[in-house]
């Protein structure tokens, strides 16, 4: 019997007209616009892009189609044994779990898009994506630039694919230390804020003042989390996990693994993109790896299950 993880996109997967196919007339995107105050089942099919890329739009639109598309694949009586999400994608990890309201998911993660934007001023932060080169050198690279500000390794996505975060001179500077030291690339991203370092804290101590007015419930079935890539299935500590990943690395590499090790046969990326699938290709080749962003594929991944 095949052993299922559903897993979530984080940033780096939306585009204009994310979710249409698959949930044109969901009720979630009513309930989105009541709990955001926004229209953004208009904004997700319709644009403007440059309005959707804002990370305050950008990680509940995300999370809204990645829910979407849960709905679709549940009502079609697909289940999973574990979840896991990657940065963003632990929220809605999190809502597929019922450890977390939709509408309190939406407000959270708006919130926490805007906190990071505020936390350090555009232009003064940036990542880099650093390819083909072991682990142990990006983090020396990083500690080789510290002289020009702080940066660190921000993602541990995958074999030979490490992302970087922090200050925009140390983190051009790690990224010349890493070529140096035999990365076959590494490349400045088009990002809108230096997720998951420590120029985040001011960030992080912000969400935590929102987890207080939030309730969390006991999870259905388990996460296993970026900050630790460990389970969890008690609520009460969904918060703190939270909160330490937005200045921690999200380790993705070592979450997959720990799904493998739990049983798991068959990876369900669910959301926009395909991002995650190329990463679990990768990590755990011997998986079965599907994914669920719109209707052929849906129909693809029912075949596959059934």
């Amino acid at each position: 019997m095949s052993k299922i993880a559903f897993v979530f996109p984080g940033q780096g997967s939306q585009a204009v007209g994310m979710g249409r196919d698959l949930g044109e007339a969901s009720p979630r995107w009513a309930e989105a616009n009541d709990a955001l105050g926004l229209d953004l089942r208009r904004l997700c099919f319709e644009g403007p892009e440059a309005e959707l890329m804002l990370t305050t739009n950008t990680q509940p639109a995300i999370l809204a189609t990645s829910i979407v598309a849960l709905d679709a694949l549940r009502a079609a009586g697909v289940t999973c044994e574990y979840v896991a999400g990657h940065s963003l994608g632990e929220y809605s990890a999190l809502v597929a779990a019922g450890a977390l309201e939709f509408a309190d998911a939406l407000r959270t993660v708006r919130a926490r898009g805007r906190f990071m934007q505020e936390a350090v001023p555009s232009g003064e932060g940036t990542m880099a994506a650093v390819l083909g080169l072991e682990r142990h050198l990006v983090f020396q690279a990083c500690e080789e630039a510290q002289v020009a500000g702080l940066v660190q390794v921000a993602n541990l996505n995958a074999p030979g694919q490490t992302v970087i975060a922090g200050a925009t001179a140390a983190v051009k500077q790690a990224a010349e230390l890493a070529k140096a030291k035999g990365a076959k690339r590494a490349v400045l991203l088009p990002v809108s804020a230096p997720f998951h370092c420590g120029l985040l804290e001011p960030a992080a101590r912000r969400l935590e003042e929102v987890f207080h007015s939030i309730r969390f419930r006991g999870l259905r079935v388990p996460l296993v989390t970026n900050v630790d890539a460990d389970l969890l299935t008690d609520g009460a500590q969904v918060p703190d996990a939270l909160v330490r990943q937005v200045t921690s690395p999200v380790r993705w590499e070592e979450v997959v693994v720990r799904l493998t090790k739990e049983g798991v046969d068959t990876f369900v990326e669910v959301g926009p993109g395909k991002v995650l699938s190329g990463l679990i290709r990768r990590i755990a080749p011997e998986t079965r790896v599907l994914n669920v962003e719109d209707r052929a594929s849906l129909d693809a991944t029912l075949k596959a299950v059934h």
